[in-house]
């Protein structure tokens, strides 16, 4: 699994399962190459990131809607932004091999997320709609309602065409749409998602037994689904609060059947 030794100790581990209670990027460089069968995740999608006077700025404070996590400003810079998740998109390819990306375009990631579509053009091998339902009305006038989220499937490696090389799905069976409900919020975490979206990713991109990396555990809804799948996981999660969370979902809640 290491491809040198991680110094810091878990938070949790019990049953295939880990969280490190730390910066993903201090743990995946330290995770040696192939050690994963899959990487899914949903990193924070920069909310707090506004447009003052036609500029971005990271100073919005006020309470709203937007203000999604207790302990994380969500609120980098679009430089600071895609400069992190290029870094952690390309480790995680390294790792996994294939990597499901969950995103929304807002405006603090509007920007970033383009880039790195670009800058990853030929080892995005599709996209598919997550749709919510219904969206919260838009901030401000002339905005779009956001309903949706976007998986985005990198492959490290990828052959031209839109064929994985590694999935669990028979021909016919995997729509470009998933229509699933928003998950239940847990106090101190505002943009949780539902439990059927990680298990659908995992059943259809990977198999019993395998490894599922996610590097923004949140309160371990992937982590959960993995284990409730028969896989193994490991993840980060930079906030001590969500850390208790998903240890404890993991240990308090009973296997469910894959």
């Amino acid at each position: 699994m290491l491809a040198r030794e991680i110094k810091l100790k878990p938070y949790y581990e019990d049953n295939g399962i880990t969280i490190y209670h730390a910066d993903c990027m201090e743990i995946l460089p330290t995770l040696a190459d192939n050690s994963c069968q899959l990487a899914v995740t949903s990193p924070p999608y920069n909310m707090r990131t506004r447009i003052r006077n036609g500029k971005y700025t990271t100073r919005e404070k006020s309470e709203h809607f937007s203000k999604k996590y207790a302990h994380f400003g969500d609120d980098l810079s679009i430089d600071e932004y895609y400069n992190l998740h290029s870094s952690v998109v390309r480790e995680m390819m390294r790792i996994a091999g294939t990597v499901i990306w969950n995103v929304q375009v807002v405006t603090g990631s509007k920007e970033a997320i383009f880039k790195i579509i670009g800058e990853f053009h030929k080892e995005i091998k599709d996209v598919i709609v997550w749709d919510k339902g219904h969206g919260q009305p838009a901030m401000h006038s002339s905005v779009i309602n956001r309903a949706s989220e976007l998986l985005f499937f990198f492959e490290k490696d990828a052959e031209a065409g839109r064929a994985f090389k590694r999935s669990y799905f028979k021909r016919g069976e995997m729509e470009d749409i998933w229509r699933i409900s928003r998950g239940s919020n847990v106090k101190g975490h505002g943009a949780t998602f539902p439990m059927e979206l990680p298990i659908k990713a995992i059943n259809g991109w990977s198999k019993a037994g395998d490894t599922i990396l996610d590097p923004f555990v949140g309160t371990g809804t992937t982590l959960l689904a993995a284990r409730n799948s028969g896989r193994k996981a490991i993840g980060m999660e930079i906030s001590e609060e969500y850390c208790e969370i998903a240890a404890r979902s993991l240990s308090q809640q009973s296997l469910a059947p894959t």
